[in-house]
């Protein structure tokens, strides 16, 4: 009984605000219309056509980390404007990750690049993140210890908390992943 929807990366190769914030109202007045008062979503992860769970699923709107933060920006306005609040996600950053997390660990440290945070960074000093989601990456390039990201003081605290400044509610993915 969903309406079809489009995939991230489409409305992000589309590049049009008019077609993002068509289909985020969609969906946001389908949940609300629903009873449900929260999304996890959107994907603020870059696109990578290599990486398992995310880029080969369609999951992320561009490379372009503007990109991202224009269509992501777009879809919390518009399930905000619905009383549906977000779960952006998966900080820091899953999309160039060679691996699924959900069959293992997928460890990003040669892979993962300072940009991916620029989409967090931008939506949180705007405002509008309701919640932050976590992957179960592995970054030695932020945690030398190369705990996942999820158990990481150095990335939940040092980097969301403190650099970024987020106040909100972090999520953690499955913790069965």
């Amino acid at each position: 009984g969903f309406p079809k929807m489009p995939s991230a990366q489409w409305l992000g190769n589309q590049n049009n605000a008019d077609t993002t914030k068509f289909y985020a109202d969609n969906i946001g007045y389908t949940l609300s219309r629903l009873g449900i008062n929260l999304n996890y979503a959107p994907v603020l992860d870059v696109y990578n056509p290599n990486c398992p769970v995310l880029g080969a699923r369609e999951r992320c709107f561009a490379k372009d980390p503007a990109v991202i933060t224009k269509h992501a920006g777009i879809t919390i306005n518009s399930h905000h404007y619905f009383g549906v609040k977000t779960v952006v996600k998966h900080f820091p950053g899953h999309g160039n990750s060679l691996t699924d997390s959900h069959f293992g660990i997928a460890d990003v440290t040669k892979t993962w690049v300072q940009d991916e945070l620029i989409p967090y960074r931008n939506l949180i000093q705007s405002g509008q993140v309701d919640a932050v989601m976590t992957a179960h990456i592995v970054n030695g390039k932020l945690d030398a210890s190369k705990l996942p990201a999820t158990l990481s003081k150095k990335i939940m605290t040092g980097i969301l908390r403190d650099s970024l400044g987020f106040k909100g509610v972090i999520f953690s993915d499955d913790m069965m992943m």
